[in-house]
């Protein structure tokens, strides 16, 4: 990279945490546990609006990987999650009390919370729907990745996230609230995916999948990214650019290859199509405060099928992360 670009983007940098900076005035503290904080302890933060059907599970299942701490930053909630979460120990609650998407889509929100509490940590940035799985998640935690990754002088982990549905209508699916998604949304596409490298930021750009075969089938490219770099060993001059796609300094966004072979990764498991996918994508659309106009929910609603099915005769049924080593998905690299 030469000269000139690496200082735009160094000028980018700082234009992104001036904003969060700026930002912080729309988030208002509703229980303030970081003093709680150990200099060690792994911390979640992540956005939400209405995901009270998710947060008790999504609480739990991170808990048991063993993160120490939760940052929340509730948008306007009128369902009750921001209430259960005040009330959790680990949890420290914030209300933001501005526009979704002038905050760029909640990321000068995070950007600031983690430049406030995160610096020297292992930070998770996660939404509700989004339940992380690692190389041998299911005997070690997470503690034992991020030691493994300091040892190696490894600063950030990629995450692809991986659309997980039901077999059949989705709103014909029953789940409950505080219950496991993926007993409900157990199936996956194995292949269907496009990837390319972003030579700006020098991050792989992956799409693919259900959402992108069944609502945007003559326009892929326009189908929602799913590569991810969801966790951090965070320092307060880092800042995410776009979702958890890609942060700067630029050398963090480089998560899959290096010499020899490829670095260890993640999947994201995406928990969204439950049985009130149809209520929160009319809401979303209504709302208006996603990326591009809200082009993903309006994609849902133009498909005109407001229960989908999107099982289809390739779908996998998900076992546990091996299987998704054995499908390329995710690698161990030289993790032993």
């Amino acid at each position: 990279m030469g000269i000139l670009r690496s200082y735009r983007l160094r000028v980018q940098r700082q234009r992104w945490l001036v904003r969060a900076f700026r930002k912080r005035r729309e988030l208002k503290a509703v229980a303030n546990r970081t003093g709680q904080i150990k200099p060690d302890d792994i911390i979640v933060f992540s956005t939400f609006r209405n995901e009270d059907l998710r947060l008790p599970h999504f609480i739990q299942y991170y808990r048991g990987l063993g993160v120490n701490h939760f940052i929340m930053v509730d948008n306007d909630s009128t369902d009750g999650g921001a209430e259960f979460l005040k009330d959790q120990p680990d949890v420290t609650l914030f209300h933001a009390h501005g526009s979704y998407k002038r905050a760029r889509f909640g990321v000068d929100w995070l950007n600031w919370l983690q430049r406030k509490y995160a610096d020297g940590h292992w930070t998770l940035v996660v939404d509700p729907d989004e339940l992380l799985v690692y190389p041998f998640c299911d005997t070690r935690p997470l503690r034992a990745l991020t030691d493994w990754l300091d040892a190696s002088s490894i600063k950030s982990f990629g995450a692809m996230l991986l659309d997980m549905y039901p077999k059949g209508r989705i709103n014909d699916v029953p789940y409950r609230r505080g219950a496991d998604p993926l007993q409900v949304v157990e199936w996956f596409d194995s292949g269907n995916y496009n990837i390319k490298r972003n030579p700006k930021f020098g991050n792989l750009w992956i799409q693919g999948g259900p959402r992108a075969r069944t609502f945007f089938p003559a326009e892929p490219t326009r189908a929602p990214a799913l590569n991810k770099i969801p966790l951090v060993k965070w320092d307060k001059k880092y800042a995410y650019v776009s979702s958890t796609h890609m942060l700067l300094p630029r050398g963090l966004n480089l998560v899959y290859d290096e010499w020899g072979g490829e670095k260890a990764s993640g999947v994201l498991l995406h928990t969204k199509f439950l049985p009130n996918f149809t209520e929160k994508a009319k809401e979303e659309m209504e709302r208006g405060q996603h990326y591009a106009n809200s082009h993903e929910y309006r994609a849902y609603a133009a498909s005109g099928d407001a229960n989908p099915d999107l099982w289809c005769k390739w779908s996998e049924r998900y076992i546990n992360w091996r299987q998704l080593e054995i499908l390329g998905i995710m690698s161990k690299g030289n993790w032993a």
